[in-house]
């Protein structure tokens, strides 16, 4: 019995053995063997690691005293990594109640072989913070929750359609659309750079060194901004129309220091509450200017020695250009006058007449070399070109040289009317457009410089054409004065093309004018689509000029005329 009680203890003591050195033997396996180690390692990797874009915080953006435009906060990514998570259906329960997600969908997904698995992006901050707390509490397990900027705009729709807005792409990656966002996104991005996220945070590293975002100063005066857009929301209700633009500029220096259009938008809710266009009007939307227009014909004839500012003429109300008979925009007749009586008046037939005695390579060359039909490459997403026909063009009629005088069969965005017209109040030099002042990134700064474009007309030209402009307001255009100040402008009244010929009923009403007069450190135009009120400019946009106008020399500093002689200015 003893001996059968011996053999049977040699046999485990045996077996003990047996299974101590293969374990031994696995041991130096691991430790030494490359197949086995690599193995181990993959696990490890695959359980604690997954690959990452990693991307910085976008940059800000201010007004351009340093008002705050556009800043970021925080939001989170939700994610897992399935073979860490030990408790699935916890785990799943959870998650559902915070994320208000199917608990059938995240256990399939918390069960997924895949190393990393998406659950949701963007969280808002606080479910983010309600995934943390259960995480630190080891309710759940396998989870992930990493911040994500988001984009936020303390102004709501303040600027909006200047700012544009930001989204994520397929990747999650911030994308700035339209306005500043979209045209700068590249340098309010910064630059990612590929790199591992650890899951397991005690073999946690830190995150790879990303280019930081630039913050953008503008142009823009938020105090200006704030009082245009309030004073064009008002403008539309108060003339019953279908939306509106107004922009403020520097002739100068092209700076824009406005820019407004209504409807407008938050882009603090685009996903939510997407607005029905996102595009800038100002910059994207074309329409034909109308009476506004002949300043640039004005110009023209002009500089080309055609006419002088008292050159008379004497209007029979009538002109045939092209086989297509134009008429005065009232149908009357206003005999002998000159060539400040034309723009006073804003008589078509005089305009028209200019237009066929330049001829047309002399007139397109002229209207070409103030940039209408083209872009003018102003740093906002989305500008249209504008149309202007020429002779050659398929849609070229000998007609559209009359009409075409006084802005009618051509087409032009607000913003390429303002750079036009803002050569005659900078003495014929046209200055590129833009809202960006200057830029900041890493310690440096870059200030965007005043950039001229062309010289359209020569000085004396522009001097001319400012006087008559104004004395042609002080004539008539009560409506449109700023007391204290000289303005010089024009009025449009613009008809709206429908298939067949043009609207009888609905208009474009506008008004372009810059000053003081004799140091013109503003361009407004206003423009309203569609008044019901009143289809006329002189009665819509014209006293919407003067309110304005009223506010912003106080805004901007601007002593009277008076007080300016006086102080040798």
């Amino acid at each position: 019995m003893f001996e059968t009680v011996f053999i049977r203890l040699r046999l485990v003591l045996l077996g003990l053995a047996v299974f101590a050195g293969l374990v031994v033997f696995q041991l130096l396996r691991i430790e030494f063997g490359d197949t086995s180690a690599e193995y181990f390692r993959r696990l490890s990797s695959t359980v604690s690691e997954q690959p990452k874009e990693f991307s910085p915080q976008r940059g800000r953006i201010f007004d351009r005293d340093g008002e705050l435009l556009v800043a970021n906060s925080v939001q989170y990514e939700i994610s897992a990594a399935p073979n860490a998570v030990w408790n699935v259906k916890e785990t799943a329960a959870a998650l559902s109640t915070v994320l208000n997600m199917s608990v059938g969908n995240l256990e399939k997904a918390l069960r997924s072989d895949k190393a990393y698995v998406l659950i949701a992006r963007p969280v808002e901050a606080r479910l983010g913070d309600e995934i943390k707390k259960l995480l630190d509490e080891g309710i759940i397990s396998g989870i992930t929750v990493t911040p994500l900027a988001k984009r936020e705009y303390p102004g709501a729709s303040l600027a909006a359609q200047v700012l544009g807005f930001v989204g994520y792409n397929a990747q999650g990656r911030q994308v700035g659309y339209f306005g500043v966002e979209g045209f700068y996104n590249e340098l309010l991005a910064g630059r990612s750079v590929q790199g591992i996220q650890q899951l397991v945070p005690f073999i946690a590293e830190p995150d790879p060194v990303v280019d930081q975002g630039a913050d953008l100063y503008l142009t823009i005066d938020r105090d200006i901004q704030f009082l245009v857009e309030g004073v064009l929301a008002s403008a539309v209700q108060q003339y019953g129309a279908e939306g509106g633009t107004i922009i403020v500029s520097n002739p100068r220096t092209g700076e824009i220091l406005a820019m407004a259009s209504f409807p407008t938008y938050d882009p603090n809710h685009y996903a939510t509450n997407p607005p029905a266009d996102p595009m800038n009007p100002a910059v994207s939307a074309q329409y034909e200017p109308g009476s506004t227009f002949k300043v640039l014909t004005m110009a023209a004839a002009l500089d080309s020695g055609l006419v002088k500012l008292d050159t008379p003429f004497v209007d029979t109300g009538y002109i045939e250009v092209g086989g297509v008979p134009i008429r005065n925009w009232d149908g009357g007749v206003w005999g002998p006058t000159d060539m400040v009586g034309c723009l006073r008046h804003s008589l078509n037939v005089c305009l028209a007449t200019l237009s066929t005695q330049l001829g047309p390579q002399t007139f397109y060359n002229y209207m070409a070399a103030f940039g209408i039909g083209h872009r003018t490459n102003v740093d906002l997403a989305a500008e249209a070109s504008g149309r202007l026909k020429r002779p050659g063009d398929p849609d070229w009629f000998e007609s559209d040289l009359g009409t075409n005088s006084f802005g009618q069969g051509v087409a032009v965005t607000p913003i390429q009317l303002v750079v036009a017209v803002s050569a005659i109040a900078n003495d014929g030099v046209i200055m590129q457009p833009h809202v960006l002042k200057r830029v900041e990134n890493n310690g440096r700064t870059h200030a965007t410089q005043p950039q001229v474009l062309g010289r359209p007309i020569r000085p004396e030209t522009a001097r001319t054409l400012s006087e008559m402009l104004a004395k042609s307001l002080e004539g008539e255009a009560k409506s449109v004065k700023v007391p204290g100040y000289r303005i010089a402008g024009k009025t449009g009244t613009a008809q709206i093309p429908i298939p067949g010929g043009y609207d009888r009923t609905r208009t474009i009403t506008s008004f372009i004018g810059w000053g003081p007069v004799d140091d013109p450190q503003f361009i407004v135009l206003v423009k309203l689509d569609k008044p019901t009120t009143s289809i006329w400019g002189s009665d819509t946009a014209a006293p919407v000029f003067s309110v304005l106008v009223q506010r912003l020399v106080v805004l901007m500093q601007i002593p009277p005329d008076r007080l300016r002689g006086s102080l040798g200015n």
